[in-house]
């Protein structure tokens, strides 16, 4: 599901969570909501997109990834991982389960 979430008087974010409530990705701040409907439509069809995911690690050693757009734009972040194995899972699960995360 796709919870939109108001962070100040000009100011939206998006997560998206698994059904159990688990989030999966937290995205940047947007200056509107038109701004993240439009990028939350953009995320889909997953299999036809050009989403990038740039996977690193932080200072403290967990595993992460970063989803960018086509044009190089941050969309989002993964949460913390603490293996390299588990960011992958994260990833597939995400690519997965996009389609039915975005229509919650």
């Amino acid at each position: 599901m796709i919870e939109i979430n108001k962070k100040g008087a000009n100011s939206f974010s998006f997560k998206l969570k698994t059904e159990s409530g688990h989030t999966l990705l937290k995205s940047v701040e947007y200056p509107n909501k038109e701004i993240i409907e439009r990028t939350v439509a953009n995320l889909r069809p997953i299999e036809n997109n050009t989403l990038r995911f740039e996977r690193r690690t932080n200072n403290e050693g967990f595993f992460l990834f970063d989803i960018k757009n086509s044009n190089g734009q941050l969309i989002g972040h993964s949460q913390n991982y603490t293996s390299e194995a588990g960011m992958e899972n994260g990833i597939k699960n995400l690519i997965n389960n996009m389609e039915s995360l975005l229509d919650q």
